[in-house]
Order: C-alpha cells, then sequence, then structure tokens
C-alpha cells in the first residue's frame, strides 16, 4: 500500500476547504447601494468587522459581489448600512460556501430598517 495515500487525502481536504472560503461572496440583489455589511452569529449581537472593507470602493454597488473574510458557512444575523444612512438587520441567514455566492439580501429582505 502506498503510504502517501493519506497526506495526499488531507491535502486535498484543505485544499477543497481553502478554495470554498476564497469563493464566499455576497451578492447584493438589492436596488441600493450598500456602504456597511455585518455579520454576527444567529441570534447574537457579536458583530464581525465592516466586510464592505473589502471592496476597493469600500462599498457594494446594486448587483454587486463583495468578498467575504474570515466568514465560515452557517446561519448570520446581517446588518447593513445603505448609502442613505439606513440601517437594516436580516435575521438568520444562512451563509453556504463552495457557490457562486453565499448569501444573498433583495430589497424585500430589508423590513428590520431605521435611520
Amino acid at each position: 500500500m502506498d503510504h502517501r495515500w493519506p497526506l495526499l487525502l488531507a491535502a486535498t481536504l484543505v485544499a477543497s476547504d481553502a478554495f470554498a472560503a476564497e469563493q464566499m461572496r455576497f451578492w447584493n440583489a438589492t436596488s441600493v447601494e450598500i456602504d456597511e455589511l455585518y455579520l454576527a452569529p444567529a441570534g447574537t449581537d457579536k458583530w464581525g468587522p465592516n466586510q464592505t472593507l473589502n471592496d476597493k470602493d469600500k462599498s457594494v454597488d446594486a448587483d454587486e459581489r463583495l468578498k467575504l473574510a474570515g466568514v465560515e458557512p452557517g446561519r448570520y444575523d446581517v446588518k447593513v448600512v445603505d448609502k442613505g444612512g439606513r440601517t437594516c438587520v436580516v435575521h438568520n441567514v444562512e451563509l453556504k460556501g463552495g457557490g457562486k455566492y453565499a448569501f444573498s439580501l433583495e430589497d424585500n429582505e430589508l423590513k428590520d430598517c431605521e435611520k
């Protein structure tokens, strides 16, 4: 038996996990520019860093995708601040790894908002 097989398998799994992490993106399917986007484990107020800082112009236009950093697949509450200063929270959003995007938001999901 080839003793290199377990090492090759482990390297493949690590590479596939890294690839999935690199592919984690948010798709802004709303009609508004998003200037701030924060994620917290669902049901908590432990907001992570502003993900829009990962974008070259520090905002996410309508129909633009944003690379997410330091995020794993799971369920999150999402807080966004749009260009007009409105802050909205969307609860219990599922982030998936390995697809074209991890999650998207649409206008009809921006209900819990204040200015």
